[in-house]
């Protein structure tokens, strides 16, 4: 368990909460009643934080020395990135919510360090939670309670009782969050009306779970109960007759201006709709707005300084105004590393995205790849079980371009692969799906790679150097050669059966070694047959699949 926080642990604490983001990513979407029933709060949440994490990334990808960069920094980028690229109400408040832990963090961290003592513990999150509630309800123009807004002030409440340890404050968060979470239908009607709670206040309970989970070591919680019972005779698109229309447009852009222009601005947008809320500081700033005159709010930003990244979306037809005419045929997108495996997926008829090492694409950079095939049908192929959150949501974002986009669930090359020799464009589009992911999932994965660290394994605890040998995702062997170690991995792989065993070799593999792998089994399975690819990878030396 962790005695404070740091750097490497927000960055985990980030990457944890977008994997679970993404998968409860439509579960909050369907939430999604106020402010206006878009049902997009999920996919908003999601995309707000996948930007933070992208600066965070960035930031150690750029550092040098040894330690890597501190945690005010790496905090810091959290929140500049989040304000960035805040999508939605629920984003830009979330927002706001990371800039208030974030001013906090860093303030004390460095008065911490001046006086040599501990440096982000629990009583300097629990102040942060507080500063990050109390600064999104300033945020926000008219704060409504049953809101993500009060599962924020709840968890910070929350953990006024909880004591100085982090592991203590971090749990009574979360579990202030859920209880806040589960009385939202009683403090705003139109979620007791639709017998669901907040979705936005949904979203936060991941993120808190997901923190809990880095700090302790622990599973993530299973998910509260989002729905509550309704009333016998409701219909969920009956509106009350005094209840307003609700505006047109949302209208999200950075703002460019001094502090000073802002007062002014929150006024005239406050006049011209509702759901206003502005976030950032220093000369930077994210407005959102729910208006009918869509041109009005954005003169109003020019009026307060230099709008930019405008986004105008019809609340009623979410992004119809950016669809194109549909585009024909079918294509297929690859999420691939390493030279050899792009040539071999292109030679294959795959239109390519090259991923960092253990780093997926942007879900922006995905929708970009999809775009640019020309095509109205599109098969994406993530090849990593941590990409699979960003794929789903990159072939939502593609729909509103009039696009066809369907997710094959591959989590390693070999499984894309494999999904790629069953392609046929001839057949229908649905059909074409069904087949690759048949042929992915008939597909066992593994792999082989280094311990970089002393941990706990399935197989027992590594040391730095160590060979791992990884089937399905979980690390099943721990060696020291790399030509025993995929011997043994493969032996398991095949005590189930198969019929075809890929190997695709790494960076830093040596053919000899795959060629004593294949040389070996054919001793003792000659009725499988092997193939061998240069993939040119770098994270793993090996990669085995068995069909």
């Amino acid at each position: 368990m962790l005695g404070e926080l740091d750097a490497p642990a927000v960055r985990r604490w980030c990457r944890a909460g977008l994997q679970q983001m993404g998968r409860a990513r439509e579960e909050i979407d369907a939430l999604n009643v106020y402010p206006v029933p878009d049902g997009d709060t999920g996919t908003n949440l999601f995309l707000t934080l996948e930007a933070g994490t992208a600066e965070i990334e960035a930031l150690f990808g750029r550092e040098n020395t040894a330690e890597g960069p501190g945690l005010p920094e790496t905090i810091r980028a959290l929140a500049h990135g989040a304000l960035m690229g805040a999508r939605g109400n629920s984003g830009v408040i979330l927002s706001q919510l990371l800039r208030g832990m974030a001013d906090q963090i860093e303030a004390e961290y460095q008065e911490a360090v001046a006086e040599g003592v501990e440096r982000a513990g629990g009583p300097v999150l629990r102040r942060a939670l507080r500063r990050a509630a109390d600064g999104a309800y300033e945020a926000v123009s008219r704060p409504v309670e049953g809101t993500m807004l009060t599962v924020a002030r709840a968890a910070a409440v929350g953990t006024e009782e909880a004591g100085d340890d982090l592991t203590a404050v971090v749990r009574a968060a979360a579990a202030a969050a859920r209880e806040a979470l589960a009385r939202t239908p009683e403090q705003l009607d139109v979620l007791r009306r639709a017998g669901v709670v907040d979705a936005g206040g949904r979203g936060l309970c991941v993120l808190y779970d997901a923190l809990v989970s880095v700090v302790t070591g622990e599973r993530p919680a299973s998910a509260p109960r989002t729905h509550v019972p309704v009333p016998l005779r409701f219909v969920p698109d009956t509106v009350p007759d005094d209840e307003p229309q609700a505006p047109a447009f949302e209208v999200i852009y950075l703002l460019d201006a001094p502090d000073e222009a802002i007062p002014p601005l929150r006024d005239r947008l406050d006049v011209l709709g509702d759901s206003l809320v502005v976030v950032g500081g220093e000369g930077l700033w994210n407005v959102h707005v729910h208006v009918d005159d869509a041109g009005a709010a954005v003169e109003a930003g020019v009026e307060a300084g230099r709008p930019h990244r405008i986004r105008i979306t019809h609340l009623a037809v979410a992004d119809a105004v950016h669809r194109e005419p549909p585009a024909t045929g079918r294509a297929i997108v690859a999420v691939v590393q390493g030279d050899g495996l792009a040539a071999l997926f292109t030679e294959a008829g795959a239109h390519i995205i090259e991923a960092g090492p253990g780093r997926a694409p942007s879900t922006g950079a995905l929708v970009e790849a999809i775009r640019a095939t020309g095509a109205r049908e599109v098969v994406l192929l993530p090849n990593d079980a941590d990409g699979h959150a960003v794929a789903a949501v990159a072939a939502e974002q593609a729909h509103a371009f009039g696009l066809r986009v369907q997710v094959v669930p591959t989590k390693a090359a070999v499984q894309g692969i494999a999904a790629l020799a069953v392609h046929e464009p001839g057949r229908r589009f649905d059909q074409d799906v069904v087949g690759m992911t048949s042929a992915a999932g008939a597909t066992r994965y593994g792999a082989l790679t280094t311990a970089t660290r002393e941990a706990w394994t399935m197989a027992g605890v590594c040391q730095a150097g160590d060979v791992l040998g990884i089937i399905d995702g979980d690390i099943a062997v721990i060696g020291q050669d790399l030509a025993e170690t995929g011997k043994t991995v493969l032996d398991r792989m095949l005590a189930g059966g198969g019929e075809l065993v890929t190997l695709v070799t790494g960076a830093q593999l040596d053919q000899t070694v795959a060629d004593s792998l294949v040389g070996a089994m054919r001793v003792g399975r000659p009725e499988v047959d092997a193939v061998v690819y240069t993939g040119g990878q770098s994270l793993y030396p090996l990669l085995i699949g068995v069909e």
